[in-house]
């Protein structure tokens, strides 16, 4: 689950992680207010949207920027008109772009040098991985590719938790001054803390700063969290803003479905995380384009199953379905009954190619057979996803 800038900033202050001041809007009545908590003088104007490259992006009235320095508070009121309800398109939105629906005014801060600083999973070692480096403010992929020596990594034990010695190597390989130093050390310690008892998957702050009276903060904040430990942090799960995301995906959460949207026109109902990606690549691998990843799990319901077909079918990019279900756990005479509650339910008319194996097989393939329905059956994965892409060609 992914927050805004300024939620990521309240939990920030609240572990003690230095951060410029700021305050919140979500409408133009709230501007005053949010601008009164801030003393008077050069202010910015973040748009909060869940993407990078806001500053790069374009709004599609044309309007450039979705972060702005502004000289006075007055200018950054307007500068906020010129944002909020408008539609921001950044590298990492899509041509769509998000709509903005929060602005987030903070005091400029004098900025002597940026660096990066984030803490991540190393799937690799499966550790906390502690990633800075001297080049701040810019794309770190770039950083890596131009300058590797300038990205200093850190693994940190989740027995034992970050050390002194870590922090002071970090500390050191960033070039910090003696005062600087210490800032930086509290700062990374602080954030380390809030990654593990938050449950986080990733915390990025680019740029960190330091400023001419040594002060060390955090200017920006980018904060995931591990879906699977929601259930520990109801005050963070009180952070979702549910307009960010796909409607799709967030009516698959209801029935406990995994679901994720793509932009091909295969929709894809499987049962299993890795059956599901090995069927998107055997889609791709035939030429077609998968439209989604649906893992319905290994225990679904029919409900859940029906559930799965009207999530699919309000895609209006989808141009054919492909059902590959493997039956461990799963009975496959269930996601018959299910497919064909479906069918009928909605009255679909799409190109529909089913593989089932495994668990109570020939009933589901009698379920299937005896429905009347037009679908086409496949015998193996490959003969499956070659019928689906043949059809929707």
């Amino acid at each position: 689950m992914n927050i805004h800038e300024y939620q990521a900033k309240s939990l920030f202050q609240t572990f003690g992680v230095p951060v410029p001041q700021g305050a919140p809007a979500r409408s133009v009545a709230e501007f005053d207010t949010a601008l009164a908590t801030l003393p008077e003088g050069p202010t910015m104007v973040k748009s909060q949207i869940h993407a990078g490259g806001r500053g790069k992006g374009t709004f599609t009235d044309g309007y450039k920027g979705g972060v702005k320095f502004c000289k006075t508070k007055a200018d950054a009121r307007e500068i906020a008109g010129k944002m909020l309800g408008n539609t921001l398109v950044t590298a990492q939105t899509g041509p769509a772009g998000r709509k903005v629906q929060t602005v987030y005014f903070t005091v400029a801060s004098d900025i002597k040098k940026e660096y990066y600083l984030a803490i991540l999973l190393d799937r690799a070692s499966s550790r906390p991985v502690i990633v800075a480096s001297t080049e701040g403010g810019v794309e770190i992929e770039k950083v890596a590719h131009e300058t590797p020596d300038r990205i200093h990594k850190v693994q940190v034990d989740p027995a034992y938790g970050l050390a002194d010695f870590q922090v002071r190597e970090l500390v050191f390989k960033l070039g910090f001054n003696p005062a600087e130093s210490k800032n930086a050390a509290r700062l990374i310690r602080s954030l380390y803390q809030m990654f593990w008892e938050s449950d986080a998957s990733m915390i990025e702050v680019n740029p960190l700063i330091t400023t001419p009276d040594d002060r060390v903060l955090a200017l920006d904040a980018k904060v995931s969290f591990d879906d699977n430990a929601l259930y520990r942090h109801p005050e963070i799960v009180a952070l979702r803003d549910l307009n960010e995301e796909d409607s799709k995906e967030i009516e698959a959460s209801k029935f406990g479905l995994s679901y994720i949207a793509l932009d091909g026109n295969i929709a894809c109902l499987v049962n299993g995380a890795g059956l599901a990606m090995s069927t998107m690549d055997i889609i791709k691998h035939f030429g077609g384009n998968p439209a989604n990843f649906l893992d319905v799990g290994g225990g679904a319901s029919k409900d859940q199953v029906v559930a799965a077909f009207k999530i699919i079918l309000g895609d209006p990019n989808v141009k054919g379905i492909f059902v590959n279900i493997f039956g461990g756990i799963m009975d496959c005479n269930v996601i018959a009954s299910g497919i064909v509650e479906a069918v009928r339910e909605v009255g679909m008319t799409l190109p529909l190619v089913v593989r089932l194996e495994g668990n109570n097989v020939a009933a589901g393939k009698a379920t299937l057979a005896q429905s009347g329905l037009a679908l086409v059956s496949g015998d193996t994965m490959a003969d499956a996803a070659q019928k689906i892409v043949k059809l929707v060609a």
